[in-house]
């Protein structure tokens, strides 16, 4: 497990946009991370469920843990998604993220999105370390 004090929480700290959607993370890894949100009323569209632009950057917050992991600064070079199943207001949602390989300064991962034991959606992230950059503290 990542301490607090390592460079994924660290960069998390400073994510103002997924901690106001009260994004929570249960466990930080070596390329790993677990993240926890619930779907309020100002994230559901205008059907009734989870609006597909909140359940994207659940994801990619997870894999944001995931990829800046190991040390440098780590952005997404793309992304795309699967939505398999809607989500409701008042939904937990669990997002599992996971290195699937790394290569040079790139990456590939892998973020399940579920509600309980039922998968919402499927995520693949690319990503790309900057060079010479170390996370900053945060402000």
């Amino acid at each position: 497990m990542q301490s607090a004090k390592g460079p994924a929480a660290r960069m998390f700290a400073a994510d103002k946009a997924s901690r106001l959607l009260g994004i929570e993370v249960l466990e930080q890894g070596e390329g790993t991370a677990v993240l926890r949100m619930t779907v309020t009323a100002s994230m559901v569209n205008g059907h009734g469920i989870a609006h597909g632009g909140y359940l994207f950057l659940f994801a990619d917050t997870a894999f944001a843990c995931a990829c800046n992991s190991h040390g440098p600064v780590t952005v997404a070079s793309g992304a795309e998604i699967t939505f398999v199943a809607p989500a409701r207001e008042g939904d937990v949602l669990v997002a599992t993220a996971r290195e699937v390989t790394r290569f040079g300064r790139s990456g590939i991962y892998d973020v399940s999105v579920a509600r309980g034991d039922a998968v919402i959606a499927e995520f693949r992230g690319r990503s790309r370390s900057v060079r010479g950059t170390e996370p900053e503290e945060p402000r």
